[in-house]
């Protein structure tokens, strides 16, 4: 036991020292308090809180405040940097170490002050003071720093505020996104005059984001008519409130009448004739006389009200069921009319109207909307029209003159709506429904004229397909007439040419026939000539033979000669020979006999045949006499064979001799 005492005593005075250290390490920031020492780090600020003052004026603080500016007890506005101070005793001072205050990007820092001076009444924040964006609490008490919510902020950062005397509230800036507009309600400002429903325009606030720069120019608290457009802003929301609402979009074809809440009364532009409201300038309380044209605007809808005006164009259409891209005629239905003979039957009217856009604040003025229009003015005086003028009609007159009704409706709906702005573009009836039985009958009748219609049409159609068919033949046969044509020119050409040829043929025949007769003639004088001079030779020689014979045995010497040379018959043709001993008829029958033979050579006749490319020939038919049989006393008749016609004689030579010759000869 005493030699572990020992041990520990001698190791303790040996290594105090080291002790020490690691004490001084373990707890050196509380030997530095117990030295007045404090040490804030770099990320730090120290809140510093007086637990007694026991000498000096200010020991307590004054009624009311809660921090200290004076070095009175309790918690001290003066704060504490990074660093190292020194006399802050602990057994009097309170160190607290805090973070710093930061706002992250894209938010705000709203403060609220815990001490200060009073706000005044109907104030809400508290003016802004300059200290440093609330970094110096000194500096925000003594220059009149109020306490409550202050109508200054912070922005994006990190700052060492005094947290015994501010609290910090982050939240997110006000951002209006794209075709957005804010609508701004202050909290904070004068009270609205009375009447009055929006504050008084204001410029210098920057947005909105300078509340005192708003509150310093007496602006009013409540609705205002400034809008903020697309951003992101550093709206204090203590201050105002913002409301995004979508812009006012003016489609192509329609323009904006502005019809606005605020401002001052304005000088009526229209006249004593329109008693229908007024119409003011820009900016003044009332209808806009200009109109906003095709586009986008940011109008503030709680201020002014903008109502929507075609200008194209709009069909309204008194059709159930049927309705148009506007709508406008969602109310509309068909018109039911009773005709002059006590008929009802529904009736579709289609009216086609225009809203001049120098008009469409009359009209606004004068119903507040175009719907207002529709349902005001033209379903009653459309649908009275077509009821009154139905029944001076019978429903078969109605039927038959619909256009004639449709022109008059369009006169006379275009003359009442003159009076109210609107331009009557067209009016025009659709279905027409009838009653069925009466349908039934025109049904009927309209079938009847149709088929008789049909008919004639395809009479028409049968006669034209005629006349198609006759020009197709026309057509066809037309390379015909092309053909003939041109055969008729070319035998033209030929007979031409022909004509030609025949010219010089007989231009060639001519002068052969010239030379011809030159050749006859002179052949002729030469023949003469040989005639002559035989005959001279032949007179000389018969002059010599009748000297040498004498006259008479010269003829008859000649005669012989004749008959030899001509082979003269000498003997008679015919014997007539009596038989029987009837010669009284021998005579009768010689007669009978010679006479028929006279006749026989009566007939005799000589043809000549011409054919081309044969010489010409000559043909003779020769009766012949079969049998004369002249014992017979009886026998009257004589048998006359004809010749056939082939049987040619080409020249009658001496020794050819006709049977009836032979038999002359046998007899």
């Amino acid at each position: 036991m005493d030699h572990q005492s020992v041990t520990i005593s001698t190791l303790f005075a040996s290594y105090w020292w080291v002790l020490l250290a690691v004490l001084l390490l373990v707890g050196y920031k509380l030997v530095l308090k117990l030295f007045g020492i404090i040490i804030i780090p770099e990320d730090k600020i120290g809140l510093v809180t007086k637990k007694f003052v026991l000498f000096g004026k200010n020991k307590t603080l004054p009624n009311g405040r809660i921090v200290a500016t004076e070095g009175e007890a309790g918690m001290q506005a003066q704060t504490l940097a990074p660093g190292i101070h020194f006399f802050k005793w602990i057994w009097q001072y309170q160190i607290e170490k805090k973070d710093f205050t930061v706002i992250e990007p894209g938010n705000i820092g709203l403060i609220m002050s815990i001490d200060g001076q009073q706000i005044p009444v109907g104030q809400i924040l508290g003016n802004r003071v300059e200290c440093d964006n609330f970094q110096d609490a000194v500096l925000f008490l003594t220059k009149g720093g109020m306490k409550g919510r202050q109508s200054a902020i912070i922005t994006a950062g990190s700052y060492r505020i005094n947290t015994y005397l501010f609290e910090v509230k982050s939240e997110p800036m006000t951002t209006i996104k794209e075709n957005k507009v804010g609508i701004v309600t202050t909290l904070d400002g004068q009270p609205l005059p009375e009447s009055h429903i929006a504050g008084k325009m204001l410029e210098g606030h920057n947005n909105f984001q300078d509340p005192d720069a708003f509150l310093t120019s007496k602006g009013n608290r409540g609705l205002q008519p400034q809008v903020i457009l697309a951003g992101s802003y550093n709206i204090n929301s203590w201050f105002a409130s913002v409301e995004e609402i979508a812009m006012t979009e003016v489609p192509i074809g329609n323009v904006a009448v502005v019809i606005s809440y605020i401002g001052e009364d304005g000088q009526d532009l229209t006249g004593e004739q329109f008693k229908h409201g007024n119409i003011v300038s820009k900016g003044q309380k009332g209808v806009w006389k200009d109109v906003l044209n095709p586009g986008k605007y940011p109008i503030n809808t709680y201020t002014m009200k903008v109502a929507i005006v075609p200008t194209t164009n709009l069909v309204l259409n008194w059709a159930t069921g049927r309705n148009e891209a506007h709508n406008l005629d969602q109310k509309l239905s068909t018109i039911t009319v009773r005709s002059k003979d006590g008929f009802t039957f529904n009736l579709d009217v289609s009216q086609i109207i225009h809203i001049p856009a120098t008009e469409a604040a009359m009209v606004i003025a004068r119903f507040g909307s175009v719907e207002n229009l529709v349902s005001q003015v033209l379903e009653p005086t459309i649908g009275n029209y077509f009821r009154n003028s139905a029944q001076n009609y019978d429903v078969i007159e109605f039927l038959k003159n619909r256009q004639d009704r449709q022109a008059s409706a369009k006169d006379q709906i275009k003359q009442v709506l003159d009076t109210y702005n609107v331009n009557a573009i067209d009016t025009l009836i659709g279905d027409i429904n009838p009653p069925e039985e009466l349908m039934k009958t025109l049904t009927a009748r309209k079938i009847a004229t149709e088929m008789t219609e049909t008919y004639t049409v395809e009479m028409e159609a049968q006669k034209t397909r005629e006349k198609l068919e006759e020009q197709t033949a026309i057509a066809n046969m037309q390379s015909k007439v092309v053909e003939s044509n041109q055969n008729v020119i070319i035998a033209e050409k030929h007979a031409d040419a022909a004509i030609k040829t025949a010219e010089g043929a007989a231009k060639s025949v001519k002068l052969n026939a010239e030379a011809e007769a030159e050749r006859i003639k002179v052949t002729g004088e030469a023949e003469a000539t040989k005639i002559l001079a035989i005959g001279k030779a032949q007179a000389q020689a018969y002059e010599e033979q009748v000297n040498a014979m004498g006259q008479d045995n010269f003829a008859k010497f000649k005669i012989t000669e004749a008959i030899g040379d001509k082979h003269i018959k000498v003997m008679p043709e015919m014997l007539v020979m009596g038989s029987g001993g009837n010669g009284g008829n021998g005579m009768i029958d010689a007669l009978i006999g010679f006479d028929m033979l006279k006749n026989m050579k009566k007939d005799k006749e000589v043809l000549t045949t011409v054919t081309e490319e044969k010489t010409e020939k000559p043909i003779v038919v020769e009766p012949k006499l079969e049998k004369i049989d002249m014992d017979k006393p009886d026998q009257q008749e004589i048998i006359v064979t004809e010749p056939q016609p082939e049987k040619t004689v080409v020249e009658e030579q001496p020794g050819n001799r006709s049977k009836y010759q032979d038999n002359k000869r046998r007899r």
